[in-house]
Order: structure tokens, then C-alpha cells, then sequence
């Protein structure tokens, strides 16, 4: 299954529909040329239809314009066009092929409960414009309105920037409230949007600092 969307902030939001909708398996994630992501998932043909339709009915609200596609059975010799090796682009200075690491993301707690309760009330929340300092005037008042945690930074070229913050629900969606009313006469807004409980999917794919 294949979604593609103009913008981080609408991929990820796909992604977390798209993981919660149906049991599907993350391959990678590649930004392309056009201000965009491709999103990769694999399993059971049906799992993927569903996966997929709910992916792009929350990328088509966001403006994220999905172009989506499913292939049964691909074939075997596609796949060294399908799937990338990692590709570092030296022009925005970062990785641009991301592959799920599951382990190094999860909120961290000591005791089953607290993982439980925090995984509860623990939300993403995503910051997308086009402008370096729109962008950084609104995490530092997002920070500055809430107990929350950068936890990633993505560039996408022709000046769009993602920050990801993370903490309670109620604190990031403050925090983001807070950012994006920052953005106007600095930049252009992309997205701002709060994902809680984010899927193990859309953490593995979450960029680090």
C-alpha cells in the first residue's frame, strides 16, 4: 500500500489512521521532491485496502492532497524500485528514507502501570510551516505554553519544517494552540495537528533530533 501526501504533519496523521484502522506492517516512509512523503505498508490485501481508505480520508482533511494505491501480489523484481536504501540528501542535510526503530521511541516508565497510564494520556503533536522562523517563533511559544518535549525536527525542502513535540494530551494540544497562532506574518502555516495515543507506527517513523 501506497500513500503519498504533500507535507509531513497529513503523512503522519494518515499513518495512525492507516495503523489503527487494520493490522498492516510499516515498511518505510520517503520524502520525495515535491514538498512530500510516500508512507510504505505491507500485509494481507484487505488489511492494506482498509489501512489505506482511512489513511486518505484523514490526509484529504488535512489538504495533504493523498495520492494512494494498493498493489496485490507485487512482483518480486519490483521491489528494488519499490522499497529504498537509506539516502542521505546532503542539500537539506538529512536522511530522506525512514525505516520503523520501534524500541528507541516509546514513553518511557518503570512499572507496567505507569506504561499503561501514561500511554493513555500521551499525545504527538505536529507543527508544519513553510519558514524557518515561523516555525521556530512557534515551538518556542508552544515550550513556553505547555510542559512539553521537542522530540523532532524534519525538513522537507522549499522551506517546509516540521517540529514534533510530545507530553499529556491536554498539554500538547495547548502547546500547539499556542504555536500555531504564532505562525501569521512569519511564514505559512502547513498543519498543526495533535495526534493522542499515536500509534507504534508513527512512532517508529518519527524523526529525532
Amino acid at each position: 500500500g501506497l500513500l503519498e501526501t504533500i507535507g509531513l504533519t497529513p503523512a503522519l496523521a494518515a499513518l495512525d489512521a492507516m495503523a489503527k484502522a487494520a493490522e498492516i506492517r510499516v515498511l518505510q516512509a520517503e520524502v520525495n521532491d515535491l514538498l512530500g512523503v510516500c508512507v510504505k505498508i505491507q500485509g494481507d490485501v484487505a488489511a492494506v485496502q482498509a489501512s489505506i481508505q482511512a489513511g486518505q480520508a484523514v490526509a484529504e482533511r488535512m489538504g495533504g492532497g493523498p495520492v494512494v494505491a494498493v498493489i496485490p501480489r507485487p512482483q518480486e523484481t519490483a521491489w528494488d524500485a519499490i522499497t529504498s536504501p537509506p539516502e542521505f540528501n546532503p542539500l537539506i542535510q538529512q536522511d530522506v528514507v525512514f525505516f520503523p526503530v520501534y524500541e528507541s521511541v516509546a514513553p518511557q516508565a518503570n512499572h507496567k502501570e505507569q506504561a499503561v497510564e501514561k500511554s493513555a494520556s500521551y499525545a504527538l503533536g505536529l507543527i508544519e510551516t513553510q519558514g524557518f522562523t515561523a516555525v521556530f517563533e512557534a515551538i518556542d511559544s508552544a515550550c513556553k505554553a505547555a510542559n512539553v518535549e521537542v522530540v523532532g525536527k524534519e525538513k522537507l525542502g522549499g522551506g517546509y519544517v516540521t517540529v514534533i513535540i510530545r507530553g499529556d494530551v491536554a498539554a500538547v494540544k495547548a502547546a500547539v494552540e499556542a504555536g500555531q497562532a504564532k505562525v501569521d506574518g512569519l511564514g505559512k502555516l502547513i498543519a498543526a495537528h495533535v495526534i493522542p495515543r499515536p500509534s507504534e507506527a508513527v512512532l517508529g517513523l518519527l524523526p529525532k533530533m
